[in-house]
């Protein structure tokens, strides 16, 4: 029998205990805590080893996955088991969890890191996004792995004007703002999230408040290594580089200048490694050749030259790298309806960032499917953003990267709230955004030509989305916010912080820092700073295209929607979708049904959208009172004909009604098989009469009255059902 012993701490945050707990499951890990909220668990582990050589990089691996049985769930996937690729939700949480605590490793340190979290546990009202960050910090907190400061993940929603921490599933369908963040016990460190046209001031505002909100949580981690933590590795003392740093800059410090002040980032990127080259054969010819330590640092080294004197002339002088202050935006370059065959194009290009933007509508068949804690969701709205490696003049494997499907998810957020709320627009909308060229921010570039190919494809957006990225260079208390950043000054700077919105408000923000947090006034510079640069790229974009276009693409798919009977929908259907299978066969259709009658039609010419509709109608058919028809009997009865007067459609055509004389038997009128011409004389609900009688005294000039077709009383009725059985009995005699 196994003995454990666990330690655990509480903390109170939004209303809501989460307990976190280590020394119960997953022991051999460095690190391991549970944590929990409500229903909802996350396991986390964190491990590390040595390497053999330093890759020249930190070495960290996060990943999270979502356990189906957590929510009693079978997976839907042919296998039915989850190892495999992770969905896009597993990847664009592993990236939340990555971001802020990646720069909280201390440097030098080179350890392979892999942190896991999986959800183990769902109540499917708890998110457990959130709560897998904090498990990080705390599983890494508590292991003997270096780690310098302790974050906690929130959500914050806002209700009716007020803020909600780590709101409930319920919760966040009502509420307008949607923001994920992480913070320590000083700064906020990272923040993701989207809103519906909520004002920068909020944001900021709720930021503040969440921060102030989630330090229960950076407690209890600090109590939980108090009473379970491990002794951390030492982190090997790093390789003295100021001689060198000194060394360097006095061999290529005027080249160093000279390469930063060139515009072109193709120019530049030469220049720089014509740089390189320069110091390396320096080194080779100085007492530092025989010192493998130095000439493995040299590149680093060089790296840090250039940033410090970037953001010096950047303090000093208000230049940028291509000679911008620090709020102009870089030239913009529109061009809609680029490409001739799609739905809605558009190509955006700002400076040397260029992305064409591409929109196609479908019907609802080509709505995504997503297999989920919480079951299959569909989405209507999908946005891909790709980076081919011949956008920034590289040779690599083309993939689908992680970084690409969170930029994607970005600008889907950003573009999210200004499409059709309701059921106006009835298609299902992919954007692709293919990255042509990068010089920074070409996910804002996505958002921007996304919004303008969405308009160039007639979908009627509420407002244009624009985006832009913002920059900081921070020196102790001193700190400078970039617009539109660049992206060396991306790599070279503290911050990337993207904000999208029209111009009443922020539709979604991401932000990542490379230092251990910023203050509220900093993201509120940045927040002011950016909108003032998005009204500048969102007038561009109205100068462009001033508003959707009216029509789709003759390309686009044609649709309608027919309303039928409930009752005929197995009818249209057919045995084992015989029918409808038929229907798109024939027309090229997609043809979705509701249980309501409601019929919607997608259709690639409006010539097939009619064929369509007809065939679905042929199955919902409509008498008209006093219109004749030209039918077929159905059946032969003692009291008359059953008459298809139209497809699926009968009417009872009384033995009084079959002809101008007396008709003793309807057989001697009405034959299997043969047409009658009819008119319909009675509407009861599904229930219809018509009358032969009547158009035959049309035929005679005879002018057709109703009460020519009146049923006879039932006196007569029975009477001439006597008369017909005698005269049956008198025949067989």
């Amino acid at each position: 029998m196994s003995v454990f012993t666990s330690t655990r701490v509480s903390a109170t945050v939004g209303g809501k205990e989460i307990i976190i707990e280590t020394g119960r499951l997953a022991n051999q890990a460095e690190g391991a805590v549970w944590i929990q909220c409500g229903g909802t668990v996350v396991l986390v582990t964190a491990c590390s080893q040595p390497l053999e050589f330093d890759k020249g990089f930190f070495p960290l691996t996060v990943e999270y996955s979502e356990r189906m049985y957590a929510a009693g769930r079978i997976p839907g996937s042919f296998f039915r088991r989850e190892i495999g690729r992770p969905s896009e939700r597993e990847t664009l949480v592993s990236r939340l969890i990555d971001r802020p605590i990646r720069p909280l490793f201390p440097k030098g340190f080179r350890d392979e890191v892999q942190v896991l979290a999986s959800v183990i546990s769902s109540d499917q009202e708890t998110e457990s996004d959130v709560l897998a960050l904090t498990g990080a910090s705390a599983a890494l907190h508590i292991s003997s792995i270096p780690f310098d400061e302790v974050v906690a993940g929130g959500r914050i929603g806002r209700i009716d004007g007020n803020f909600i921490l780590n709101p409930t599933v319920a919760e966040m369908a009502v509420s307008d703002l949607n923001i994920v963040f992480a913070a320590s016990a000083e700064a906020v460190v990272m923040v993701e999230g989207e809103a519906r046209f909520v004002p920068e001031e909020v944001i900021i505002e709720a930021l503040a408040w969440g921060h102030k909100e989630i330090q229960p949580l950076i407690r209890a981690q600090e109590e939980l290594r108090s009473l379970a933590g491990k002794e951390k590795k030492a982190v090997k003392p790093a390789y003295d580089t100021a001689p060198l740093a000194a060394f360097l800059l006095s061999a290529v410090e005027d080249d160093i200048r000279a390469a930063l002040k060139i515009p072109g980032k193709l120019e530049r990127k030469e220049a720089r490694k014509a740089v390189k080259e320069k110091a390396m054969e320096a080194l080779a010819a100085s007492s530092f050749a025989e010192d493998e330590k130095a000439l493995a640092a040299a590149p680093d080294v060089l790296g840090d030259l250039e940033k410090n004197i970037m953001r010096r002339r950047i303090k000093d002088e208000g230049v940028r790298l291509d000679g911008r202050d620090t709020t102009t935006v870089r030239p913009i370059l529109i061009e809609t309806k680029v490409l001739p065959r799609a739905h809605g194009s558009a190509l955006f290009a700002r400076g040397e960032t260029k992305s064409l933007v591409v929109t196609t509508l479908g019907s609802s068949t080509d709505e995504q499917r997503v297999d989920s804690l919480t079951g299959d969701v569909t989405k209507k709205f999908m946005l891909h953003y790709n980076f081919p490696p011949f956008s920034v003049g590289e040779v690599k494997p083309v993939r689908v990267s992680r970084r690409e499907i969170g930029h994607g998810a970005l600008a889907e957020k950003a573009l999210r709230p200004i499409l059709p709320q309701d059921d106006s627009f009835p298609f299902t909308i992919r954007v692709v955004s293919e990255t042509l060229e990068s010089n920074g921010s070409s996910s804002m570039a996505a958002v921007c030509g996304g919004c303008l190919s969405l308009m160039d494809a007639g979908v009627p957006i509420s407002a244009p989305v624009a985006g832009i990225a913002m920059g900081l260079i921070k020196e102790d208390a001193d700190f400078i916010v970039l617009t539109d950043i660049l992206g060396d000054e991306d790599a070279l700077g503290d911050m990337d912080f993207k904000i999208a919105g029209t111009a009443e408000g922020v539709t979604a923000v991401q932000m990542d820092i490379k230092i251990k947090g910023i203050s509220t006034e900093v993201m509120s510079r940045a927040m002011s700073q950016a909108k003032q640069a998005r009204l500048v790229v969102l007038e561009a974009m109205k100068k462009a295209l001033p508003s959707f276009r009216t029509e789709l693409s003759e390309y686009a798919p044609q649709h309608a929607e027919v309303v039928v009977n409930p009752d005929i929908i197995r009818l249209i259907i057919g045995p084992g979708g015989k029918n409808i299978k038929q229907i798109t066969a024939d027309t090229g259709a997609s043809v979705d049904i509701e249980d309501s009658g409601k019929v919607s039609i997608f259709a690639p010419t409006l010539e097939s959208l009619e064929r369509a509709k007809e065939m679905v109608l042929y199955y919902d058919q409509h008498a008209e009172l006093g219109k004749n028809y030209v039918g077929k009997v159905r059946k032969v009865l003692e009291i008359g004909a059953i008459v298809e007067i139209l497809p699926n459609l009968e009417a009872l055509v009384h033995i009084s009604q079959l002809d101008t004389n007396r008709v003793e038997q309807a057989s001697d009128v009405a034959h299997l098989g043969e047409e009658m011409t009819v008119k319909v004389i009675e509407i009861n609900g599904d229930r219809i009469r018509a009358s032969r009688k009547a158009v035959l005294l049309e035929e005679q000039g005879i002018e057709w009255k109703p009460e020519d077709t009146a049923r006879p009383p039932r006196g007569d009725r029975g009477r001439d059902r006597d008369r017909s059985r005698g005269g049956r009995e008198r025949e067989r005699k």
